[in-house]
């Protein structure tokens, strides 16, 4: 049987995967995760076997690089140990700089490596990886930065969503009801945006449409501000942090605003909820902005700028999106066609594949 290890950490985008995927294959391979402190927020410890391991972020501060540096090889050396104890024979590198020392010990113990990346631009680390790595799962063939010359080592799939949301009933609403559900998931990046213009843009909605508002809110001392503005306020609302049962009833929801990180535009798009992107501006390779022109393209979504929001048209423009509905429902049927392509076990197919021809 083999032992697979998933190299995970950092933020749900790259952690909440990297659990779809230990459930896609727990039940024919002997399968455990490694991750480090920022990761285990993400992760019920009754249900998957994982290890915390640190690993320094080299470029955090740089005057402690010469320090950070040593600290990086003492993780490539631990990673080592790691594998080779625990006869690890498959590593999965889900990205990001913690899965970097396994990636590098995995290849002086020739160990098969297989990439992730679920953003449509090759990342950071996956591109120094690709060189020593077998194959790399992505969601889109077409990954902006990609060396051609390693072309044949793109596995492409459909989006690895968690299993729940498959088996959540669609949002498969053909008109509106007098209240408007909107859903605001920020996730951990630019959150004081969301915090800020957001709450304020709701505030200018609330006077105008019969609202309800769903919303993720990172910092407590915003949460506080944002209930006491919209205590003031005539509509219902929930503020929360990270809610991994947020979409059991998604026909709770009417329209989504949300950063454009890879899982959280693949769950609303596997759920027909139409969304408005707002990408990140300073993501590294401006990804999440690629993650949305994906959809944009096949007209699924909205994308705002955010450097040039103008509340006031955001407002209009949000408010002219429910009255109007045309366009609004068109990008909801695309999502639907999208949606019925993927499936459990299209993913499961997929994933078994790869592993058994590695």
């Amino acid at each position: 049987m083999k032992k697979i290890l998933i190299a995970t950490g950092g933020s749900g985008g790259h952690v909440i995967p990297s659990l779809s995927i230990y459930d896609h294959l727990k039940e024919h391979y002997e399968i455990s995760i490694v991750t480090d402190k920022r990761g285990i927020k993400y992760i019920n410890n009754s249900n998957y076997n994982y290890t915390l391991i640190e690993v320094p972020n080299l470029f955090s501060k740089l005057y402690l690089l010469p320090f950070n540096l040593i600290k990086y090889f003492i993780s490539i050396v631990k990673s080592y140990n790691y594998l080779k104890k625990n006869k690890i024979n498959f590593l999965i590198s889900m990205g990001g700089y913690m899965s970097f020392p396994f990636s590098i010990a995995s290849w002086f113990l020739k160990i098969t490596l297989v990439l992730f990346e679920p953003n449509s631009v090759l990342g950071r680390t996956n591109k120094l990886m690709i060189g020593i790595s077998s194959k790399i799962i992505c969601y889109d063939k077409n990954l902006k930065f990609f060396p051609n010359k390693f072309s044949k080592k793109i596995y492409e799939i459909k989006p690895i969503i968690r299993k729940k949301i498959y088996n959540i009933n669609k949002s498969e609403k053909n008109s509106f009801d007098d209240v408007k559900r909107i859903l605001i998931i920020g996730g951990s990046q630019g959150a004081k945006f969301f915090d800020e213009t957001l709450t304020r843009v709701i505030l200018k909605i609330s006077k105008k449409l019969n609202i309800e508002i769903f919303q993720q809110v990172n910092e407590k001392s915003n949460r506080s501000l944002i209930e006491k503005e919209y205590n003031n306020c005539n509509f219902k609302y929930k503020l929360f942090d990270f809610d991994e049962n947020l979409f059991e009833n998604s026909d709770n929801f009417d329209l989504a605003i949300t950063r454009s990180g890879a899982s959280a535009i693949s769950e609303l798009s596997q759920l027909c909820i139409p969304f408005i992107a707002i990408p990140f501006p300073f993501a590294k390779d401006n990804h999440q902005f690629y993650n949305a022109k994906v959809y944009e393209d096949i007209d699924c979504c909205w994308i705002i700028n955010q450097d040039n929001i103008d509340e006031e048209d955001f407002t209009n423009r949000i408010i002219q999106l429910f009255n109007e509905k045309n366009d609004y429902f068109k990008k909801k049927r695309n999502l639907e066609k999208i949606s019925n392509q993927n499936s459990w076990n299209i993913v499961n197919k997929k994933l078994f594949n790869l592993i058994n021809e590695n």
